[in-house]
């Protein structure tokens, strides 16, 4: 029976032994992993915010580490502590739960006080701050690394309303957020407590501090682990559990304890919700999380970024520094484009306070939201994310930067009738859109350009534009007509947003300057009946769009015969080199001279050769970076197969004799049919690597760690399986 603050009664027997909840999911991985991880609703909210807050944020020093690093011997927050407060063994860290006195005599402890109590804290204001700043869901850390829960808990004695402050302050924040329309999200860091937080701390005699200090024997760490987790669910019904790292060190049982109990109440309670994972092996049903950061190209499936405000702590710290509002909007333009989601953390003071710096941040997000939200909310990706030079993302702990006028980012409405470009800056000399040049997309449907501002619901007339073979090219005053972050356009097509060409495509052209009917060629080889059926007639061709690191050879004759002419760039005329009008065959391969990345389109890892080691060393996985160990030739070997060289040890990837799961590793080139690989073309950008001697595929495995080996896995339709090439830095 509900109660009156809209949370359920807890049930303190049931929370530390019931396993299970009635319904469609059972605790295994194909049970759960049919859950739908990113809902509707999810995708179309694009921004959260949630806070680091708690009794870590009283001695306000270091970091929300604090806990940890005040009795590591030396560390500065250990020097600290000591200064302040006195040795550890004086005052333990759960002082500051129950409360003490400093060296000086000032009192410390985790109490906010409401402001109807005469205190600072007003969870009703801060939701009202959260919806401003244009959050669709926020909610607390519930649990940190501390071992402190921030809820009236039946399995945890150590928490906020038996100590400290004495209020439940997870129904406080479940009733202000769900008050202004909000979805809550609630976040769980307590797998850390036990598998390495306290690493420092001494060993406790007492079997309450033991549970607070992460001491418990592993079978009960785990059972507590799930016994919090449940209460969460059933007191709250989150729609959104965050879970951050070390969930690998879970038994992987109670994992899936987890996991089928929360997606079952969901069911009773009509719902659709989201679980989130950091590191541990990923399940179809959740959600992954980028830790202050993000891919650097369109990742699927949908993912989340967990980011602050700060670049220096998450909780509230004595001189904490701050991201600008235009770093952060940024960021959140860019990780929309490229299929995500933006959650953002604030750090309150101790009290119950929001520095004003910080809700400077939030409500200028907020204005932004407002008058271009349109072009952010409720919408999709395109087939590209953006353009530009400045990089951003490639992975978790990025860089926050700033981008340029000539950075353009892409969304599109739901119904695909709609573009946004998106400048991160005011293009002075007029918007030039790259992307959307003659040679990769057809605009004829375009009606209509306006500029999104300067208030929500407006927008003005661009008219003037043009397209062809360098872009679309769009007139702007010299002078922003407005101040803003960044800069809107919509471009409105009479039916759906023409198809863009992958930028792993060869198009075709039946007239110079990339003019007429046109076709689209994946790799591969392309017979006269193939290019017919593909929408260009044999001896058609007079221009070729042609990506970086992709080669055509084309022949007079059909089935590859004849003399052949070789390009590698785009070529708007082919009467210079005599091939107008004279292609009837040709073969699309990538340029055996185009030192590449090959990158995984789920984790963003980069194929890594591994520098100067022997044959038969593991090809592993690595971050993207400019280092000449994640750099291959791609070399056609005229059969339709591919060998793959290292450009540091001129070794091939080999998988002679690996099954499903194995290792793939590193040898000279002998032309066996275990370092033969079959590139194919998804249609998508991405590629699946196929084993010319088993048919199995190469796997990334959903590694993240650097370092992780390179497998091979029966084809499945998983984004593990799936690679892009570029050309590399």
């Amino acid at each position: 029976m509900a109660s009156s603050s809209g949370l359920l009664a807890s049930a303190p027997a049931r929370a530390a032994t019931n396993a299970a909840a009635a319904g469609p999911y059972t605790p295994t991985w194909p049970s759960v992993g049919r859950h739908t991880a990113a809902p509707e609703w999810f995708q179309d909210a694009k921004f959260g915010i949630y806070f680091h807050w708690g009794v870590f944020s009283v001695p306000a020093y270091g970091s929300e580490w604090y806990p940890r690093n005040m009795y590591q011997t030396g560390s500065g927050p250990n020097e600290h502590h000591i200064a302040t407060f006195g040795t550890p063994a004086a005052w333990p860290y759960h002082t500051f739960i129950d409360g003490g006195r400093d060296k000086a005599g000032t009192f410390h402890q985790f109490a906010p006080k409401l402001v109807s109590q005469g205190g600072q804290f007003d969870p009703d204001e801060w939701a009202r701050l959260f919806k401003a700043a244009g959050a669709r869901f926020a909610g607390p850390v519930a649990e940190h690394h501390d071992g402190y829960s921030m809820w009236d808990s039946q399995v945890n004695e150590w928490n906020s309303a038996a100590r400290g402050p004495r209020l439940d302050l997870l129904r406080l924040f479940t009733d202000a957020i769900r008050g202004e329309g909000m979805k809550l999200l609630v976040a769980m860091h307590h797998a850390y407590n036990f598998t390495g937080y306290y690493q420092y701390a001494p060993a406790q005699s007492d079997p309450s501090l033991k549970k607070l200090y992460g001491q418990l024997d592993r079978t009960a760490a785990n059972r507590l682990w799930y016994a919090k987790l449940k209460e969460v669910v059933d007191r709250a019904h989150p729609d959104i559990i965050y879970q951050d790292f070390n969930l690998d060190e879970v038994d992987e049982q109670r994992r899936l304890d987890f996991l089928s109990y929360y997606f079952n109440q969901a069911e009773d309670w009509g719902k659709e919700v989201v679980s989130t994972y950091k590191e541990h092996d990923p399940s179809p049903g959740e959600v992954y999380d980028f830790e202050r950061g993000g891919p650097g190209d369109l990742r699927e499936p949908y993912w989340l970024t967990d980011d602050s405000v700060s670049g220096s702590s998450w909780c509230y710290t004595t001189g904490i520094g701050y991201y600008s509002t235009q770093q952060m909007m940024h960021a959140l333009l860019d990780r929309v484009s490229k299929g995500g989601n933006m959650l953002l953390n604030v750090a309150p003071t101790a009290d119950g306070t929001i520095p004003q710096r910080q809700r400077d941040i939030l409500l200028g997000i907020g204005d932004h939201l407002t008058r271009f939200g349109e072009a952010v909310y409720d919408t999709r990706v395109w087939t590209a994310y953006g353009e530009g030079p400045t990089a951003m993302g490639g992975g978790s702990f990025t860089k926050r930067v700033v981008g340029t006028a000539k950075d353009i980012r892409f969304t599109r409405d739901k119904a695909g009738t709609t573009l946004y470009a998106t400048a991160l800056g005011w293009p002075s000399q007029g918007l030039t859109v790259t992307t959307c040049s003659r040679k990769r997309i057809d605009l004829t449907a375009l009606t209509g350009v306006r500029l999104l501002g300067p208030a929500a619901g407006q927008s003005t007339e661009v008219t003037g534009w043009a397209q062809d073979a360098d872009g679309l090219h769009i007139p702007m005053p010299t002078n922003a007509p407005f101040p803003a972050h960044a800069y809107t356009l919509r471009l409105t097509f009479a039916d759906a947003i023409a198809p863009l060409t992958p930028h792993t495509r060869i198009t075709a052209f039946r007239d110079v300057d990339f003019h007429g009917p046109r076709a689209t060629l994946p790799l591969g080889s392309h017979t006269a009946a193939q290019l017919q059926a593909a929408g260009m007639a044999p001896a058609s061709i007079s221009s070729l769009h042609i990506p970086t690191a992709y080669r055509v050879v084309g022949y007079p004759g059909d089935q590859f015969t004849g003399t052949p002419w070789t390009f590698t760039t785009d070529t708007a005329d082919l009467r210079i080199t005599g091939a107008n009008d004279r292609i009837r065959s040709l073969r699309v391969t990538l340029a055996p001279d185009a030192w590449l990345w090959i990158t995984n389109t789920a984790t963003g890892m980069a194929v890594d050769g591994g520098g100067d080691v022997r044959a038969g060393s593991p090809v592993k996985q690595w971050t993207a970076n400019s280092s000449t160990n994640l750099q291959w030739h791609a070399i056609d070997l005229g059969t339709g197969r591919y060998r793959l060289v290292n450009r540091t040890n001129g070794l091939v990837v080999d998988a002679t004799g690996v099954a499903s799961g194995g290792t793939v590793f590193q040898k000279t080139w002998d032309g066996g049919a275990g370092q033969q690989w079959t590139i194919t073309d998804l249609g998508t950008g991405a590629y699946t690597i196929a084993n010319h001697g088993s048919g199995l595929l190469l796997d990334g495995a959903g590694a993240r760690n650097n370092g992780a080996p390179l497998k091979l896995a029966a084809p499945r339709t998983d984004a593990t399986l799936r690679w892009t090439f570029r050309t590399a830095p």
